[in-house]
């Protein structure tokens, strides 16, 4: 799997610098993509072409909530301040994650934004149980070390997938951890020169599938092969335009 991606982006590599326009409008339609189908995941009803209106002309769309408003608005901060940790070459560490989930919940929940939960939950659909509040600062630091240790030995989009999963699997904050989860991923993709992926709304029950399926086997495969897939249409898409 990983053998044709590579093989793609090679070629990508060969054509750069990539045409500054060409560029340009990849980034708008990916990042406009990736908020509309991530917060879609998450039961956010705006539409893409309300996603597009409320991220680039800022405007209110009638009959939705503050709350969905919020998340479009946020998710785009959150991608904003991904990209400059990647800019400043920062590493990536729990403070970074804390500041991207309290980003993803500002104004929706500002008491639990950026703050490891207090609390005991559940995963609505899943048979995975998440450890008990006490666990997670020791999970979290661990997931750290994971990344900058074994996670290491891992080809990059193996290591962008695991790192998604395993955060989820702490699910480290009582809200908003699909949304951050999936910016580590593509954090992850970016810093390593692949495009960003959309995990499609369309595709969320094999996405929940998967990621359950991880967490109570270990059996990561199904997950991976998901990722690769999404990869596979964005790295497409970039060759559609520059060949």
């Amino acid at each position: 799997m990983f053998e044709v991606i590579d093989k793609k982006k090679n070629k990508i590599e060969k054509k750069r610098p990539l045409p500054k326009n060409t560029l340009k409008s990849l980034r708008e339609k990916l990042f406009l993509e990736w908020t509309y189908n991530s917060n879609a995941i998450e039961g956010n009803t705006l539409t893409l072409s309300e996603t597009k209106v409320v991220l680039e002309d800022g405007i209110t769309v009638g009959g939705k909530t503050l709350k969905e408003h919020l998340e479009v608005i946020n998710h785009k901060e959150a991608i904003l301040y991904m990209e400059d940790i990647i800019n400043n070459n920062e590493k990536l560490s729990e403070r970074q994650i804390k500041n991207i989930h309290n980003l993803i919940l500002k104004g929706i929940d500002d008491d639990n934004a950026g703050r490891y939960r207090k609390e005991k939950v559940v995963i609505s659909g899943a048979e995975h149980i998440p450890p008990d509040p006490i666990r997670v600062q020791e999970q979290m630091e661990k997931l750290i070390e994971w990344y900058y240790g074994k996670g290491k030995e891992l080809h990059p989009v193996e290591r962008a997938a695991v790192l998604h999963t395993d955060f989820v699997k702490i699910h480290p904050f009582i809200d908003g951890n699909g949304r951050t989860a999936r910016v580590l991923l593509n954090f992850e993709l970016m810093r390593n020169g692949y495009p960003i992926i959309i995990v499609r709304n369309e595709d969320r029950v094999k996405y929940y599938e998967t990621l359950d399926k991880a967490h109570t086997t270990g059996d990561y495969s199904g997950f991976i092969k998901l990722i690769v897939e999404a990869l596979n249409r964005s790295l497409d898409l970039y060759l559609k335009l520059i060949y």
